[in-house]
C-alpha cells in the first residue's frame, strides 16, 4: 500500500523521474494519473454544459448536441496537430534535447493559431448555416445560433489548449497540462449555472451562457499554460530567441500533422454522419445518442489518458534508441486498459437507464441513450485495446497507418453499415447504434495485425 501511496504522490506533485530507464510498470501509472484526470477535466467541459443545458427543454439539448457534433471536427484537427507535437517533443526528450523541443513547440503552437483563426471565422460567420446542414430545425436554430457561433468563434482557446498541453505530455510533464484542465474547468463549472440561468450579478444568457463560461474557461486555461511553458516550469521552456519560424522545423511537423489531422477528421467526421442519421428520426434519438456517447466518453476517459502514456512512451524511448522498451510500454497499457473497459462494459448494460437519468428527466431520451450504451458496450474489450494501439502509433510518429485503418473501418465500413441497418432494413435509431462497436472491433483487430508488423519502429520524426 504504501507502494501504491508513494507512485500516486508522484503522479500528482509532478515527476522528474527519466522515463526511458527503470521500472516500466511505474513509468506507465507516473504519466497516466494526470493523464486520466487530464482527459477527464477536458470532457467535463461537455459534459457540465450538457447537464445544465438539458433543464433548458429538449430544442436547448439538440442545439448543444447538434454543435459539439461540429465541435468534433474542430477537435478533430487539434487532436491531428497534437499528437504529431506530442511525438515531435517525446522524441526530443528521448534524444535528451530539450532545444529542440522547444523549437518544435513553437512551430506547432504557430500553427494551431493560424488554422483556429480560420475555423474560428467561419463558425461565427455560418454558425445558422453549420446548424441547419446538421437538421436543426428552426426552433433549433433560433435557440442554438448564440451557443454555436460563440463556441466556433473562440475555437483558438481550443487548439492551443490542445496543443501546448500536447507539449506537456511529449516531455512528460503530465501533471501541469493536468493543473491546466483543473483550473479551466473549475471556472466553467462556476460560470455556467450563473451565465445559463442569471444568476446575480449575470445576465440570463440560456444556452448562450454555457458557451460563454466554457470559452472563457479554456481562455483562462491557455494563459496558465503560456505561464507554464515561458516560466521554466517545464521540462521545455521556450525562450524570446525561439519564438520565430523554422521552416526545415515546421514543414517535419506539418507532413506528420497533416495525416495525423486526417486520421482524427476521418473519425470524427463519421461521428458527424451518424448524428445526421440519427435526426432523421427526430430530436429524441438524437438527444438520446448524444447523452450516450457524452457518458461513454466521460467513463472512458481512463483509456485515453492510458493511450497517451503509451504515446509519451513511445517516443521518448524511439528518441532513447529502445525500441523494445517502447514496445513492451503498449502491451503493458494495454492491459491496464483493458481490465477498466471490461468493468465499465458490466457498469453500461446494468446501470444505462440510471445513467442516463442523470443528465435528462425525459423517459423517452432516458429510453434511448440507455440502448445507445448497451449496444456501445458490446466493444468495450476492442476500444480499449484499439485505443492504445492507436495512440502508440502517433507516439512513433506514425500517423499515417491509422489513418488508412480510419478511412477503411469508419468511412467504408461503419457508415455504409450503419446506413443499411437503419435505413435500408428498417432498423432505424437502432441500426446507428449497431455499426459503433462493429466498426471499432474492426479498428482494434487491423491495428493489432500491423502493430506486430513493428514498421512503426522505424519511422523517423
Amino acid at each position: 500500500m504504501s507502494r501504491l501511496v508513494a507512485v500516486v504522490r508522484e503522479a500528482l506533485a509532478g515527476s522528474d523521474r527519466d522515463f526511458t530507464e527503470g521500472n516500466l510498470r511505474r513509468a506507465v501509472v507516473v504519466l497516466a494519473i494526470p493523464m486520466i484526470l487530464e482527459m477527464v477535466m477536458e470532457s467535463l467541459f461537455g459534459v457540465v454544459d450538457m447537464f445544465f443545458v438539458a433543464r433548458l427543454g429538449v430544442d436547448s439539448l439538440a442545439a448543444a448536441a447538434l454543435t459539439e457534433s461540429l465541435l468534433v471536427l474542430v477537435f478533430g484537427v487539434a487532436m491531428g496537430l497534437s499528437m504529431a507535437t506530442t511525438a515531435y517533443v517525446a522524441r526530443r526528450i528521448g534524444e535528451k534535447d530539450p532545444e529542440g523541443a522547444a523549437v518544435g513547440s513553437v512551430q506547432a503552437i504557430a500553427v494551431g493559431v493560424a488554422v483556429s483563426l480560420l475555423v474560428g471565422f467561419a463558425g461565427a460567420m455560418w454558425a445558422p448555416r453549420l446548424l441547419s446542414m446538421m437538421g436543426a430545425t428552426e426552433a433549433v436554430i433560433a435557440v442554438g445560433s448564440g451557443y454555436t457561433r460563440i463556441l466556433l468563434g473562440g475555437s483558438f482557446t481550443i487548439y492551443l489548449l490542445f496543443l501546448i498541453n500536447a507539449i506537456f505530455r511529449g516531455a512528460g510533464d503530465a501533471t501541469l497540462a493536468m493543473r491546466v484542465l483543473w483550473f479551466s474547468n473549475g471556472i466553467n463549472i462556476v460560470l455556467d449555472p450563473c451565465l445559463i440561468n442569471g444568476w446575480e450579478p449575470f445576465p440570463r444568457l440560456n444556452v448562450t451562457g454555457a458557451a460563454v463560461a466554457t470559452t472563457i474557461g479554456r481562455g483562462l486555461g491557455v494563459a496558465l499554460q503560456l505561464f507554464f511553458l515561458l516560466g521554466g516550469y517545464s521540462r521545455v521552456r521556450i525562450h524570446a530567441r525561439q519564438i520565430r519560424l523554422n521552416w526545415q522545423v515546421l514543414w517535419r511537423l506539418m507532413k506528420v500533422s497533416l495525416t495525423g489531422i486526417l486520421q482524427f477528421v476521418i473519425a470524427t467526421s463519421s461521428w458527424v454522419v451518424l448524428v445526421r442519421m440519427c435526426s432523421t428520426f427526430g430530436s429524441i434519438p438524437v438527444a438520446g445518442y448524444a447523452i450516450a456517447i457524452r457518458i461513454f466518453l466521460f467513463v472512458c476517459l481512463p483509456c485515453w489518458g492510458l493511450s497517451n502514456s503509451a504515446a509519451t512512451l513511445v517516443g521518448q524511448n524511439l528518441g532513447a534508441k529502445k525500441p523494445e522498451r517502447a514496445e513492451a510500454s503498449v502491451y503493458q497499457t494495454g492491459r491496464f486498459t483493458m481490465a477498466y473497459m471490461g468493468a465499465m462494459a458490466v457498469v453500461f448494460l446494468v446501470f444505462a437507464r440510471q445513467l442516463a437519468a442523470l443528465f435528462t428527466p425525459d423517459p423517452a431520451v432516458q429510453m434511448v441513450a440507455a440502448e445507445c450504451l448497451r449496444f456501445i458496450a458490446l466493444g468495450n474489450i476492442f476500444y480499449a485495446w484499439g485505443w492504445v494501439l492507436m495512440q502508440a502509433f502517433n507516439g512513433a510518429g506514425d500517423t499515417r497507418t491509422p489513418s488508412m485503418i480510419n478511412f477503411w473501418c469508419f468511412w467504408c465500413f461503419q457508415i455504409p453499415l450503419a446506413w443499411t441497418l437503419a435505413v435500408a432494413m428498417h432498423w432505424g435509431y437502432r441500426g446507428v447504434f449497431v455499426a459503433i462497436p462493429a466498426a471499432e472491433s474492426a479498428t482494434t483487430v487491423s491495428s493489432f495485425v500491423l502493430f506486430r508488423r513493428g514498421a512503426w519502429k522505424r519511422k523517423l520524426i
